[in-house]
């Protein structure tokens, strides 16, 4: 099946390497998304590097039936050949770093080849690697911003990229990826900080998930690659992007989010996003005009 065109959805930057595409692209969604998806000879893998859009689930019609809907986690993988039907409840801004890799790449890692069965497909939907968000990460950054050897370099990341995902489908079947937190856990922690307003305690992030908090630390940063800190504090700028894209004021904003004062979220904008709230916030303006 050809690759797949929205008339909502742009690539905004791309990097080609001789056993993947890399796609930086957002989705501009305004209406609920009922739609099938199928790659012939390729996996994708999806990044969401904002939230998705409320309830957005995945069912393979052809394996599960019509009726049986898993959630999608922040990465999600789609096999080869296999058609995923994608739904969600609401519309919403989405960008996301999105690989496509030769299937050779990844299965010659495979000795024994790979038997996409029943707990492999749902596993796929939402994947809390550390090494496999890494990597998209990395080539998320380098498709964004590219510098000298950046085709030599995604090309370094790709052939890593497809080691994991294998060795990921593999120990799927030989039971569950240890060392970090339940794509449930994770769930309930990304749904509290998309609530807004100031950042939640460790205590109550801990509670919801029923662990300590320093499972919740250790769990968190084994699952995700990055401290629980700092993904609270990455959330709400990405919370405080599509707020300003309204017409609220940036001193309102800020509080909020639990900002002390406009000037400590300017701070916090500015080192996140590489400019003031102000300053991106007209550069939006612009783009949209």
């Amino acid at each position: 099946m050809e690759r797949e065109s929205y008339a909502d959805s742009a690539y905004e930057a791309e990097l080609t390497t001789s056993q993947a595409s890399i796609h930086f692209a957002r989705f501009m969604v305004d209406k609920p998304t009922n739609r099938m998806f199928r790659r012939e000879g390729r996996y994708w893998l999806d990044l969401c590097l904002t939230p998705r859009p409320e309830n957005s689930r995945g069912c393979y019609h052809d394996r599960w039936g019509p009726h049986r809907f898993e959630g999608l986690g922040e990465i999600f993988l789609v096999p080869p050949g296999e058609a995923l039907h994608i739904r969600t409840e609401t519309g919403a801004a989405q960008t996301s770093i999105v690989c496509e890799i030769d299937a050779a790449a990844v299965d010659r890692w495979l000795e024994d080849g790979i038997e996409w069965n029943d707990r492999r497909l749902a596993a796929g939907l939402d994947i809390a690697h550390p090494h496999i968000r890494a990597c998209l990460s990395r080539l998320a950054e380098e498709v964004r911003h590219p510098g000298a050897g950046s085709a030599e370099l995604a090309e370094m990341v790709v052939a890593q990229l497809a080691i994991e995902v294998a060795r990921y489908c593999q120990a799927i079947a030989e039971g569950p990826i240890t060392g970090g937190l339940a794509s449930w856990r994770l769930r309930r922690i990304d749904e509290r900080l998309q609530q807004g307003g100031p950042p939640p305690p460790l205590e109550e992030l801990a509670a919801l998930c029923h662990i300590s908090v320093r499972q919740l630390t250790r769990g968190f940063r084994a699952s995700r690659g990055c401290t629980i800190g700092d993904h609270i504090a990455q959330t709400r700028i990405e919370i405080a992007k599509r707020q300003l894209a309204s017409d609220a004021s940036i001193k309102s904003i800020a509080f909020g989010l639990g900002f002390a004062s406009a000037s400590s979220f300017s701070y916090a904008f500015r080192r996140a996003a590489g400019e003031s709230p102000r300053q991106f916030r007209q550069r939006r303006y612009r783009k949209e005009g």
